[in-house]
């Protein structure tokens, strides 16, 4: 008996995965493993799929596959926050940065996981509570100036005390994982995955410090939005889920182990990093 009972398949929103779900349920059934698709996406492709809703699916599946970019693995990972199976990423389309595969690779990762020839990597999320919002996210939680309102002036308290205010277009809290995604574009530093903490980086600052500041883990923190804020908007890993108005407090806290990545050794965090963001060194010679 295999490691792999049952398979959960999430899909990109618009592309066709259909060649792929097939290569996954016929893997699966010369196994005699059973496959199970969401609901809508197993109706908007037509596959063979066992139709289930999202409790099921997470209370039900050994191994997670992800077919698709980025924003689908962060979906799927969000399905398994709280210790359900670990996520193994298939990039369909772009090179995906979380993705572990390819398309042409995946049946021999199956065997791979089935034989239990794979290790798994944690990764820690975000929590924010404003209101009576509560809101998960693997890459960051970000406060936005809404548009036609002032800038987002942010105040940003750790452990109940005031350390340092923002005034910018956004103030981004990642992961580490998100670190290589909106932090990063907004000038933020790239944090191994395996550390446990928060980055907060403001986005075009014009506040006079306009650095990132990465916290412990265990480290409570706050961002009150100032009184001469305009309205913000809230959004988790890019879904708008609230607005903030002067006043408001948003609390952060992080998730550790909050979902789990598939490594089957192929590449390590820093030759994705490379391949992704295009990175080159300065010192480097002809």
């Amino acid at each position: 008996m295999g490691f792999i009972g049952t398979v959960g398949l999430v899909l990109h929103p618009e592309r066709t995965c259909g060649p792929v779900v097939d290569t996954v349920i016929r893997w699966s059934r010369a196994r005699d493993a059973k496959v199970l698709g969401l609901a809508e996406e197993v109706a908007r492709i037509g596959c063979d799929a066992v139709s289930v809703g999202p409790e099921e699916m997470a209370a039900s599946a050994d191994l997670l596959i992800s077919l698709g970019g980025d924003g689908t693995m962060l979906r799927a990972m969000r399905l398994m926050v709280g210790g359900g199976a670990p996520v193994l990423g298939v990039n369909v389309g772009r090179l995906g940065f979380l993705a572990e595969v390819d398309i042409p690779e995946l049946a021999e990762a199956l065997d791979a996981i089935d034989d239990q020839r794979f290790t798994v990597e944690a990764r820690s999320g975000v929590r924010a509570t404003f209101g009576s919002t509560e809101e998960t996210a693997l890459n960051d939680v970000v406060l936005i100036r809404s548009p036609g309102h002032r800038s987002a002036a942010v105040a940003v308290r750790v452990q109940h005390q005031p350390f340092v205010s923002y005034t910018a277009d956004a103030v981004v809290v990642a992961t580490p994982t998100g670190s290589t995604a909106y932090s990063f574009s907004a000038g933020g530093p790239i944090v191994s995955p395996t550390t446990e903490g928060l980055l907060v980086t403001p986005v075009a600052p014009h506040s006079a410090f306009n650095r990132s500041v990465f916290l412990s883990g265990g480290e409570r923190l706050a961002l009150e939005v100032l009184p001469h804020s305009g309205d913000l908007t809230v959004e988790a890993d890019g879904r708008l889920v609230g607005r903030v108005r002067p006043g408001d407090v948003v609390d952060v806290t992080m998730l550790p182990t909050a979902a789990r990545v598939v490594r089957l050794g192929h590449t390590t965090f820093y030759q994705r990093a490379q391949r992704k963001l295009r990175l080159s060194g300065s010192a480097e010679h002809d």
